[in-house]
């Protein structure tokens, strides 16, 4: 199979890996139910040390710099209540924490996880955290430049290999909110 977007040597519908996946995206993928295909949930293989944004593209192609997008977890807080959430924003853009998400949010404060807390409550490895397979009850803020995409890749749950999805399946995740200027320049 070719991959829908850039250029790699290996490219599989997810739904026959996943004993390459991390147990959420595993689950996440079996049980999809949005109106794109599983099938069109594509993994791509990728070398772990070239996971981070500037290296892969540098490795796989600039061009893919307006076609990937980032999953940061981040920590609304209130009173003494702490909210987390996924952000999913182009790999070219910036998550709006401290104006989108802390009002989306209803937060006070706002802020990135940090790294112990974004893995271990997603199960997933930094610098491959997906938007697929994360706990139920977290929102999901997702801009609206990456629904707009054919074709979005993002990370798989580990450092290694990659998902590429249609942009508006990304809009069917569970708890998804769509947001106009979630990822700013």
């Amino acid at each position: 199979m070719r991959a829908p977007i850039g250029h790699f040597d290996d490219a599989t519908p997810a739904t026959g890996l996943l004993d390459l996946l991390t147990r959420p995206v595993a689950d996440a993928v079996r049980d999809w139910r949005g109106s794109v295909p599983a099938e069109q949930i594509v993994y791509v293989d990728t070398e772990p040390e070239w996971a981070d944004t500037a290296t892969f593209l540098e490795h796989y192609g600039p061009e893919l710099l307006d076609r990937s997008a980032n999953c940061v977890v981040v920590a609304g807080k209130r009173g003494g209540e702490t909210t987390l959430a996924a952000c999913v924003v182009l790999s070219a853009t910036r998550v709006d924490v401290n104006g989108v998400v802390r009002r989306q949010l209803g937060a006070r404060k706002a802020s990135f996880a940090s790294m112990d807390t974004a893995t271990g409550e997603t199960g997933m490895e930094y610098g491959g955290i997906t938007p697929l397979g994360l706990p139920a009850h977290w929102p999901v803020l997702v801009d609206s430049a990456v629904v707009d995409l054919p074709y979005v890749l993002v990370g798989s749950g580990r450092r290694r290999g990659k998902l590429i999805m249609p942009g508006k399946a990304f809009a069917e995740l569970p708890n998804a909110v769509v947001l106009e200027g979630l990822g700013s320049a």
